[in-house]
């Protein structure tokens, strides 16, 4: 197999991992190349995080070829989700081994990704966590930028348009999601990644007992809508808000409001265990 490989050596992991990673696939006969303008590749290896996996999204879409994921992330969302091992060796292994599985993309004006994209609360936390701050604190960086985002965030009033209907409503957080699994924690039992989907989350906290609701809604894994949780499902959602507001598409920067979400169907494959 010869693979284009793309590692992100901006990363605690990445660093730390990166010899393994070389040796690994060498060791397996695996074939990889580091020029992102490589030709005749059979695959395209994502060496960390889910950031690294949606950059990877393009080329593999754009070529026709598989996705292989060596997790090196902190939440390894489509990893977890795809039951790809955390461990290097038995990562590189499942690519050999494994089998295909196709899955659905999302789509947000035009910028792909897996697991979800939001616009608000965690938006902000993403902004602020950059690869210096996240190799210098480690996951101490998720919580020093969370209290910070949390300080930082109001409400916004979003006008929401789906399947000829049209909803108002002010919000601190909202989400569309092409993963039943994102954030780490967050699990729906209804969902997958392949069931041809998009599921809105809007967080609409007006006092602690909301916020409390919220978390006994996400700890249940019950999806309904109440307690200040907004739950929609369509194929294809258009945001609007008051003011613009940035978008991040499985932690990377995605543009801003207003935005159209939509699905793609199965449109890549990934190799899994």
């Amino acid at each position: 197999m010869r693979a284009l490989l793309v590692l992100n050596k901006k990363s605690r992991l990445g660093v730390r991992e990166a010899p393994l990673v070389y040796r690994t696939l060498e060791e397996l006969g695996i074939q990889y190349e580091r020029d992102l303008d490589a030709p005749h590749v059979d695959a395209v290896i994502a060496a960390g995080g889910d950031g690294t996996v949606v950059r990877c999204l393009p080329i593999a879409i754009a070529r026709g070829i598989p996705l292989a994921v060596i997790p090196l992330g902190t939440f390894n969302d489509l990893a977890r989700t795809m039951s790809i091992p955390l461990d290097v060796r038995a990562a590189c292994a499942a690519i050999l081994t494994g089998k295909k599985r196709r899955i659905d993309v999302g789509r947000v004006n035009g910028v792909y990704y897996l697991n979800e994209a939001s616009v608000g609360l965690t938006t902000r936390i993403a902004r602020k966590q950059t690869p210096e701050v996240k190799q210098k604190l480690g996951v101490l960086a998720i919580i020093a930028t969370t209290l910070e985002s949390l300080n930082q965030t109001r409400p916004f009033s979003v006008k929401l348009e789906y399947d000829n209907t049209v909803e108002r409503f002010r919000t601190v957080q909202l989400t569309i999601a092409n993963n039943a699994h994102f954030g780490g924690i967050f699990e729906r039992i209804d969902a997958s990644i392949d069931d041809g989907w998009l599921d809105l989350y809007s967080i609409e906290v007006e006092s602690w007992m909301n916020a409390l609701g919220v978390v006994r809604k996400i700890v249940r894994r019950d999806p309904t809508p109440g307690e200040g949780l907004r739950t929609r499902r369509s194929t294809k959602f258009i945001v609007r808000t008051t003011h613009a507001h940035h978008i991040a598409a499985d932690g990377e920067p995605a543009g801003m409001t207003p935005a159209t979400f939509d699905i793609l169907p199965r449109a890549v494959e990934v190799m899994v265990p």
